[in-house]
């Protein structure tokens, strides 16, 4: 039935389904496959409540648009699927033109433009905490290169009961200038290196590296789209952003472990817009899951703010990077938790078809 209109259909960026006159499936655009976690061909067909969680009387709604022939929108409800958890959501419901049972069945999550404006406050607070970064970094590491060499020297010098206090201000000051090697690079203001890059390459060195070490009590499984094209980046600069969020994911777990899923697919419907550029498409995207207990509700909307932690000792500077990373990526990074489920999602663009000619950088 959308055939015609197939353009208009994929480009939605909310999912949108259409229901037949028993309220079952008959077609869905990109974005509502990305909201089921299901295809068309595995929804085409099953009634819609099968597979929609709704906090609200839609059913008895349904029939009424149906018999008033009019729209119904319908604002704050809870809407999950067996696949997520449910999210707050306005409904808009409508009878199809021409089509005398059929309805087009709309989902709005609140939470997409505040996912959005998060995103990009992000990035300006990561951008604004640059300068005093360095000026930490610069100003404190110089004093305890002495404070180490001088303790160092007493440590010669010293009873053997005195040893150990020496000791620890070499390791606490070492402890400290490892802390602000991690400032420095936060305020690293070198652009990436971007040429094309097989963001399953990235995601290969990452995991293999992680699992020989932070990660090695987890299981990773992936779940690649082997047909997405090669995205546009720095190769390592990628390999730091999963391997940062890949060590989030093994210390939530703690010494129990669980599973992280590394899944990639493809949505074209997604795009950016940055203040004063046009819409970029960012139609790649990297999730990465762990069903660890989820994020401090307290912190879960300023998690991507510099010197937000959720973790004690945490130095809140791991994600902020990660969000200055992809934003200098010209893609969006977002996150989804609760109890037993965390996702964050990475979104980036294609490389443009110049790039697309070139060789792919060898990871």
């Amino acid at each position: 039935m959308m055939a015609g209109n197939g353009n208009i259909w994929a480009s939605l960026p909310i999912p949108a389904l259409i229901l037949d006159g028993q309220n079952r499936i008959t077609e869905i655009n990109p974005a509502a496959e990305i909201f089921f976690n299901k295809t068309i061909k595995s929804l085409e067909g099953v009634p819609v409540f099968d597979k929609l969680e709704i906090d609200a009387p839609i059913k008895e709604t349904l029939e009424r648009v149906r018999k008033n022939r009019s729209p119904i929108f319908v604002n704050d409800v809870d809407v999950g699927s067996h696949d997520r958890a449910p999210v707050t959501c306005a409904i808009q419901i409508a009878p199809v033109n021409g089509e005398t049972d059929q309805l087009l069945f709309l989902v709005t999550p609140r939470d997409l433009a505040g996912r959005l404006g998060r995103s990009m406050s992000a990035d300006k607070a990561a951008k604004s905490a640059i300068g005093m970064a360095e000026m930490l970094a610069h100003e404190i590491k110089n004093p305890l290169a002495g404070i180490t060499g001088a303790a160092q020297l007493l440590s010669m010098n010293l009873p053997k009961e005195d040893l150990e206090l020496a000791d620890l201000i070499v390791a606490e000051t070492r402890r400290i200038v490892k802390l602000l090697d991690q400032v420095e690079q936060f305020g690293n203001l070198r652009p990436p290196h971007r040429r094309p890059v097989n963001v399953h390459d990235v995601l290969d060195r990452a995991r293999k590296s992680s699992m020989l070490g932070f990660a090695a009590h987890m299981k990773l499984v992936e779940e690649y789209d082997p047909s997405l094209p090669v995205t546009y980046a720095d190769a390592d600069q990628l390999v730091q952003v999963f391997q940062n969020l890949l060590k989030n994911a093994a210390q939530a777990a703690g010494d129990k472990g669980g599973k992280i899923t590394l899944r990639t697919f493809y949505e074209p419907s997604l795009r950016v817009r940055r203040m004063g550029e046009p819409p970029s498409q960012v139609p790649l995207q990297v999730e990465i899951i762990d069903d660890g207990p989820g994020l401090p509700p307290a912190i879960a909307e300023d998690i991507f703010e510099p010197f937000v932690s959720g973790r004690e000792n945490g130095t809140g500077l791991g994600l902020a990077l990660v969000s200055k990373i992809i934003a200098e990526h010209k893609g969006w990074i977002s996150v989804e938790s609760v109890p037993g489920r965390t996702v964050f999602r990475i979104s980036l663009p294609v490389a443009p078809k110049e790039e697309d000619q070139m060789n792919i950088e060898e990871i």
